[in-house]
């Protein structure tokens, strides 16, 4: 008899603990593999995480013990899902962002693995049924059959679908000449691109790369202004550990830049690519997913799912733009794909690089302390210099199209003179929709969302009115819901508008939009990035998912429509933001032969992060808002973690955050704060109330074990839910 040790599928503090359950089956069971169990009166999926074998009876047991052990009702895998390195992974993940084990463990693996009921319900395994040659003789056979027997000899073996009548293969198949078999489909295909030699290093990448082999750090900054050719760097050092018969983790921050990194590493290594990245279909994901862990591929480029590839032998993780926000996972677990590289290079004594021209504050600080190794390319790759750039006050209302709050003369001009050069612009706007919000002109009634209670934003194309953080949808009405009245005003600007507006101005360009309401579809991102590159396109406008990594030579001309958007947002991180998205924007302007410029339009021209961000003067600004960070106590110099109160009834939310408070508190742990209850940005989702604590300390050692015994004993007492985000972004 077997005891069973087993993870329930719901990820909660309550039920973050094993429960233990009877195996007397002779079915191989291990840790690692799905079970169905009964939980309650449901039956439920678990994840096995020790077996334990026992000559004592199910009967002597409960007499030993003084419980009944339940059985399992079923054992779902053949092989264990995760090898022991990522089982231990999870742990420490769990451990370090004080989730639920079990939401790690979902996180890690692909739709159709992760250990839940609905799970089993998503693709499995495919198959191509194939034709091979058994007997090539042709005595005896027709004209037709012998034609047959020949195709498939000359390639080895073919598809059946392609090798012809399907009369005539079932005959030759019966008389022992043919045989048909079938093999697992593919059902995700890389492309097949022209495989390319290694280009020469120029003498800052080479001095980069050496200092990155060389280095006895475990983790190492690559800080190279925009077009300082970083990737090259990359493809030279996946060259080296490849040799050492290491495999190589490529994380990129977004879905759009991953064919990109694709086409690059697959012109260098061919087939032995795979990708993880959440805009593949569930069956491609789970191809791509037992490819790795069959060791099918050695590189694995993707996006922050893609750190829990099953890889073994890592020998190098690199992390493309290691500051973009992307990388932090935002619900259950709120783990952040940097630390967690790191956490994993551990395991394999492998190299992590954080490649940015615009590091995160925490990167930079551990580099500048000695934590992390250092290199830096202070120069682009092709010599040329960093674009001009411009501040246009948009306050400045002499300067803008008659009747256009968003358009300069200056902007529309300097477009009019890149498309009669037959070069290319590139517009940013961080905001997608037709319009921020909608209201009434007559008695001020604003749409909301219901949901989360934020504005909802206008989409012209489909005439919807959409939550941007919840993904509510609703009609935009004829009338105002609140007095019926038919004066209903769209007011602010985002990408949808941007196109319309161009378009009037300029109704001969070719013009093209790029955000994640036209990039749900990943071959829709492909395709525009590959026609704009191809230059089917003058103009393309987009959010931040065109603003890094991408390298355009015949762009000259970017314009950052609104630079000051993101200096509203509620977050510690809004000037950081700012500034890493205009700098990486001005950085796509000129990295071919042609000089490049930028301009900024913005209604907050003096502001530090808008001047530096445009002079892509990093150090400057880093040097200034860490002035700032240590005034108000935030990381690098403080670490964060944010208590989020979920119930139904608002005032028993805001009781229970302050009574944690006030718990938090009277441990008098040395140089913690706790801030709040808090209204959060959305304070309801659904018929949820919300309420934040925000805790501020130095030693975590001292904090976190105190917080996760608050969160295991308080989580789900009197309707309230509590969820902790370590090293929250905003709050």
């Amino acid at each position: 008899m077997k005891i069973l040790s087993v993870l329930i599928e719901y990820g909660l503090n309550s039920l973050d603990r094993e429960f233990s359950y009877l195996y007397e089956g002779e079915k191989r069971v291990e840790k690692g593999f799905r079970v169905r169990i009964p939980f309650g009166h449901q039956s439920i999926m678990g994840f096995v995480t020790r077996v334990e074998e026992t000559s004592l009876s199910a009967e002597e047991w409960k007499r030993q013990n003084g419980y009944e052990l339940l059985p399992i009702q079923g054992i779902v895998d053949q092989e264990p899902l995760l090898n022991e390195e990522l089982l231990t992974l999870a742990d420490e993940v769990a451990s370090y962002y004080l989730s639920p084990r079990i939401s790690v463990l979902q996180a890690m693996l692909p739709p159709s693995l992760r250990p839940s009921i609905s799970s089993l319900s998503k693709p499995k395994i495919a198959y191509d049924t194939y034709v091979s040659v058994l007997d090539a003789s042709e005595e005896g056979l027709t004209p037709k059959q012998i034609e047959m027997v020949r195709l498939v000899a000359s390639n080895e073996e073919i598809l059946k679908k392609e090798a012809g009548s399907p009369d005539i293969l079932k005959r030759l198949v019966s008389m022992g000449r043919l045989r048909l078999f079938q093999k697992e489909k593919q059902r995700f295909q890389i492309p097949d691109y022209e495989r390319e030699q290694p280009h020469d290093l120029k003498q800052e990448q080479q001095k980069a790369y050496d200092g990155i082999l060389a280095s006895s750090k475990e983790v190492i900054l690559l800080q190279g202004v925009t077009g300082s050719g970083k990737t090259e760097v990359y493809l030279h050092l996946s060259e080296a550990y490849l040799q050492q018969g290491k495999s190589i983790l490529m994380m990129v921050p977004e879905i759009s830049l991953t064919p990109v990194m694709v086409e690059y590493f697959s012109r260098r290594f061919g087939k032995q690519i795979a990708i993880l990245h959440s805009g593949l279909t569930p069956s491609e994901k789970y191809d791509e997913y037992r490819r790795i862990a069959r060791g099918e591929a050695k590189i694995v480029v993707g996006a922050r799912s893609a750190v829990f590839a099953p890889l073994t032998n890592i020998g190098l993780i690199l992390i493309d733009e290691e500051h973009v926000e992307s990388y932090k996972q935002d619900g259950l677990p709120f783990y952040h794909a940097r630390e967690v590289a790191i956490l994993r290079a551990k395991h394999f004594n492998a190299k992590v690089v954080l490649g940015s021209a615009t590091p995160s504050f925490e990167t930079k600080a551990r580099a500048g302390k000695g934590v992390y190794g250092y290199e830096v390319m202070e120069h682009r790759a092709n010599s040329k210099p960093l674009p001009k750039t411009q501040i246009i006050d948009l306050r400045d209302r002499s300067i803008m199209m008659p009747g256009d709050r968003v358009f300069s003369k200056i902007l529309l001009d300097k477009i009019k003179d890149r498309l009669d050069k037959k070069e290319q612009v590139m517009l940013l706007v961080n905001r997608r929709g037709y319009a921020s919000f909608c209201r009434c002109a007559h008695c001020g009634y604003t749409f909301t969302c219901p949901t989360c209670h934020g504005n909802l934003t206008y989409h012209k194309e489909d005439g919807m009115l959409k939550c941007h953080h919840c993904g509510y949808v609703e009609l935009y009405p004829d009338t105002c819901p609140s007095c019926g009245g038919h004066n209903l005003q769209r007011v602010g600007f985002g990408t949808e508008r941007a196109v319309k507006v161009l378009q009037e101005y300029l109704p001969d360009a070719r013009i093209a939009r790029l955000d994640s309401d036209v990039g749900k579809a990943k071959k829709t991102v492909e395709k525009t990035l590959r026609e704009f590159k191809n230059k089917e396109y003058d103009i393309l406008i987009g959010t931040q998912m065109i603003a890094k990594g991408h390298d355009f030579p015949s762009v000259t001309l970017v314009g950052v429509l609104l630079a000051d958007i993101g200096l509203m947002l509620p977050s510690y991180r809004a000037s950081e933001t700012t500034f890493e998205l205009i700098a990486q924007a001005v950085g796509r302007s000129g990295r071919g032969s042609l000089q490049g410029e930028a301009l900024i339009q913005t209604y907050n021209p003096q502001h530090y992060a808008i001047t530096l961000g445009a002079k892509q003067d990093y150090e400057a600004f880093y040097r200034r808002e860490m002035q700032e960070r240590h005034m108000g106590h935030y990381p690098p110099f403080y670490f964060l973690a944010c208590l989020t109160f979920y119930c139904k009834d608002e005032n028993r939310a805001i009781l229970s955050a302050e009574n944690i408070r006030d718990l938090i508190l009277a441990e008098k742990i040395p140089s913690l704060a706790a801030i709040g209850p808090m209204v959060p940005y959305f304070p309801c989702l659904g018929e949820w109330h919300r309420r934040n604590v925000l805790l501020q300390f130095r030693d975590p050692s001292k904090v976190k074990p105190f917080l996760g015994k608050l969160i295991h004993e308080y989580s789900g007492k009197g309707g309230v839910k509590i969820v902790c985000d370590v090293d929250p972004l905003d709050y």
